[in-house]
């Protein structure tokens, strides 16, 4: 199965190379969000709102990045995938490629982020934990997203159908995921913060797992 993932990962690479504006236009809504943040508050002397802001960012162009997991597969190109790779692979391929877009998303957000509204909040963090956050939360989020996305992807009406399915599932994972921010940027020690860590793992490894059971009968579809 694994050489059917790679295969599948290896296309979806080739893919985004050849319509690098897609996943541009991703970047470019994190830098316009980023700026609109910046002409209203200017400068934040709070770390819990610097915090707050900065992963509401991030949650939404997060759904817009997930989105295209299969929205850009057309038609023709589903039957030709589900002719040729179990659906297992499918949803383990999407699920690696997404975790991978959108950590390197978060990393080029919070870049833009400390840039235009100050990096005050990072002077007592402890930045390992800090990177734990950002792995962790990038897991989740395509965990949980890339699910709600080939089930969305079966309706035209495809980031309304993503919120609506979507939310309700990812805003307690956001809430672990900015506390768990924060004690970081607070500089809490890990042996505090590995409670939400194993959390966030555990809110993960299930939604993969649901991906996993669920994905090959609306596959079938």
């Amino acid at each position: 199965m694994w050489s059917e993932v790679w295969a599948i990962l290896g296309k979806d690479l080739r893919m985004e190379w050849r319509q690098r504006h897609a996943i541009g236009s991703v970047f470019l809504y994190v830098a316009a969000a980023v700026f609109v943040a910046y002409l209203g508050f200017r400068q934040m002397a709070d770390i819990a709102s610097w915090n707050a802001l900065f992963w509401i960012i991030v949650l939404f162009s997060a759904f817009n990045a997930a989105a295209r997991s299969f929205s850009t597969e057309v038609a023709g190109r589903r039957l030709y995938l589900y002719t040729l790779a179990r659906p297992e692979a499918v949803i383990i391929a999407k699920f690696i490629y997404n975790a991978f877009v959108l950590l390197v998303m978060v990393l080029a957000s919070f870049i833009v982020y400390t840039l235009t509204l100050g990096s005050f909040a990072l002077e007592e963090a402890h930045l390992p934990t800090l990177c734990a956050v950002w792995i962790l939360g990038s897991i989740g989020l395509s965990a949980v997203l890339t699910l709600v996305s080939a089930l969305a992807a079966q309706s035209d009406q495809n980031i309304g159908l993503m919120a609506i399915l979507g939310l309700p599932v990812i805003l307690p994972f956001l809430l672990l995921l900015m506390r768990f921010s924060k004690n970081a940027l607070d500089g809490i020690a890990w042996s505090v913060n590995s409670t939400y860590a194993w959390q966030l793992l555990s809110v993960s490894l299930l939604s993969l797992a649901l991906s996993y059971i669920l994905f090959p009968y609306l596959w079938r579809e």
